[in-house]
């Protein structure tokens, strides 16, 4: 199929031109393999990314590919395979300057931690964990220190959605199923067959030198350097946002997800995970952000929506763009992804800007979206 991508290179060479953005790239994939790439501004056509939360979905692709061999099974607890998740406490609320703990009511499960729903949270989405943190001096998950991933849990497992180290936890569990880092199993087992070949938690120098930089965006909307970025060493390959990589690996990812997970999963596992598994949970009307510098709030668009395994859904078709059971999410640096399997096509946009959910990013993000369903809404038949 003909793919006319003049609308997407006039509006990233727009957006960069004036600067509004210093860098971005576009990739528009179908079942086959990619039909259109732009990088305009800073952004290059093989420049590295810090992929961010866009890290969760192929490490639970990783995990699914444990649960399809029988080693892994969805309702077992994180603690039956991690004991030490088992000695997790609630964060209840404080007792002046001291945090009041609590045993869960409840064990969180392998699912859980694939839709957000086990009780971990994140600092900078989060009032309690961020002053637990200021009261306790304990590391937060951009320290690099695995023992961040070990503050307590913010509700019982199963009650809420709340946005956390969820997925680094699931990391855990497919190294210590799988006897091996999460890197080399990646490598082993979705990246390499994916020919995701640039995708790593440990960027070479030659690699880091095509590493796009973090722009902060500021009060009267011009960019300057930005103080914040991914640990330059961590102490364990962090599944929740770890790794790096071009947007043409994470086309590859999303091409297979598109084509019933050839290369990595088999058809029933991709159906499977894209059902909602959040069980009568709703998704918050805003997730708050607690750190500016980091996120701006985050509104829900007002359709029906909620999580499968590792990944947001969107229960409703979007006129002029994604259809009802499009698999997205996204990274804090402004990088965001989108799977429509009903018409065959996903989108990936990537730059490197905090705070996280920027308009001139959010409003590019739209404009591009629209126009690939404008080329193909049409013309790609329902798979």
């Amino acid at each position: 199929m003909a793919f006319d991508g003049t609308t997407i290179r006039a509006l990233l060479d727009g957006v960069t031109a004036k600067g509004s953005l210093h860098g971005i790239a576009a990739l528009v994939v179908d079942r086959n393999g990619p039909l259109f790439h732009h990088a305009a501004g800073e952004a290059r056509e093989h420049t590295m990314f810090r992929n961010a939360s866009m890290t969760k979905a192929v490490a639970t692709t990783a995990a699914l590919q444990l649960v399809e061999q029988g080693r892994l099974s969805l309702d077992a607890t994180v603690e039956s395979i991690l004991p030490e998740f088992g000695q997790l406490e609630v964060l209840d609320g404080f007792d002046g300057d001291r945090p009041r703990l609590r045993p869960p009511a409840s064990k969180a499960t392998v699912r859980q931690l694939m839709t957000h729903s086990a009780g971990c949270g994140y600092f900078f989405l989060s009032e309690k964990l961020l002053r637990y943190h200021a009261l306790t001096g304990e590391p937060n998950p951009l320290s690099g220190l695995k023992r961040s991933l070990s503050v307590p849990l913010v509700n019982d497992p199963g009650t809420a959605w709340e946005y956390g180290v969820n997925t680094d936890w699931l990391g855990l569990i497919v190294e210590r199923l799988s006897g091996e880092s999460l890197g080399s199993y990646l490598r082993r087992h979705v990246w390499g067959p994916l020919g995701m070949d640039d995708s790593t938690f440990v960027p070479s120098a030659a690699q880091r030198e095509r590493l796009l930089r973090v722009a902060q965006r500021q009060a009267d909307g011009t960019l300057a350097p930005s103080p914040h970025d991914l640990p330059a060493t961590s102490e364990w390959e962090a599944a929740g946002h770890g790794s790096y990589g071009t947007i043409q690996d994470y086309g590859r990812f999303v091409q297979a997800w598109l084509n019933d997970g050839a290369g990595v999963l088999q058809p029933a596992t991709v159906q499977m995970a894209l059902q909602d598994h959040l069980g009568g949970i709703r998704l918050p009307d805003m997730i708050k952000a607690t750190i500016p510098e980091l996120s701006n709030d985050v509104p829900s668009l007002p359709v029906p929506q909620s999580w499968g395994l590792g990944f947001h859904l969107t229960l409703a078709d979007l006129p002029g763009m994604r259809s009802r059971g499009t698999a997205d999410w996204a990274g804090v640096f402004n990088s965001y992804y989108w799977i429509d399997r009903a018409k065959g096509i996903g989108g990936v946009l990537m730059t490197q800007v905090l705070p996280f959910f920027d308009m001139p990013v959010v409003e590019t993000l739209m404009g591009f979206e629209m126009a690939v369903y404008q080329q193909v809404g049409a013309a790609v038949p329902a798979g």
